[in-house]
């Protein structure tokens, strides 16, 4: 693990598939029934310090081992969420972080420690046939960047990597990496 990696978990809001709040949304996991943001935190801090939890204005979450910072504004996409936690990662000392999506209940430690033994580019990306935006290792400086293109209307993660030095780790399909958007997902 390197030292100077912070997480950043992007909790969102109500997801539009399942009607319903994906981050409080219970997944029975090895430790038992917890929601699905416990099961991400604690997955990322076993391997980030600090962690951030990115979560809509309003959205009610558990108690969590993360610091919790607030979108100012509901719906705009991932890539301003993870512009605000790229940011809080570089003013906490940080000059990378992993930035996951919630909706991943089985991400693992030993994802993230093999993402985070590259460190030649800007963005380190799982490939397993697609790019994993919300599975990745980004420089926290990289959020200037991300306001620019914010600025210029952007607001997909697509844009933010096909603008940087963007590797892609080859990897075979893992349970890490699969993400949760209907209920029937969770069976």
């Amino acid at each position: 693990m390197s030292s100077e990696l912070a997480g950043v978990v992007l909790a969102g809001g109500a997801s539009r598939r399942m009607g319903r709040d994906k981050a409080t949304m219970e997944f029975d996991g090895p430790d038992g029934p917890r929601t699905m943001v416990e099961y991400v935190v604690a997955a990322v801090s076993a391997r980030c310090t600090p962690v951030f939890v990115i979560a809509a204005p309003g959205q009610a979450l558990p108690a969590l081992s993360a610091t919790v910072l607030r979108d100012d504004v509901r719906g705009v996409g991932p890539l301003l969420a993870t512009g605000r936690g790229l940011r809080a990662a570089a003013e906490a000392g940080a000059e990378r972080a992993f930035v996951c999506a919630v909706d991943m209940p089985q991400m693992t430690p030993a994802l993230i420690d093999e993402l985070d033994q590259h460190t030649g580019a800007d963005v380190i990306l799982p490939w397993d046939g697609r790019d994993h935006y919300l599975a990745g290792v980004y420089r926290t400086d990289l959020a200037a960047r991300i306001d620019q293109l914010i600025a210029a209307g952007e607001r997909s993660m697509r844009a933010l990597v096909d603008t940087v030095n963007t590797q892609r780790i080859v990897m075979p399909e893992t349970p890490a990496l699969v993400n949760v958007n209907t209920a029937a997902d969770l069976a």
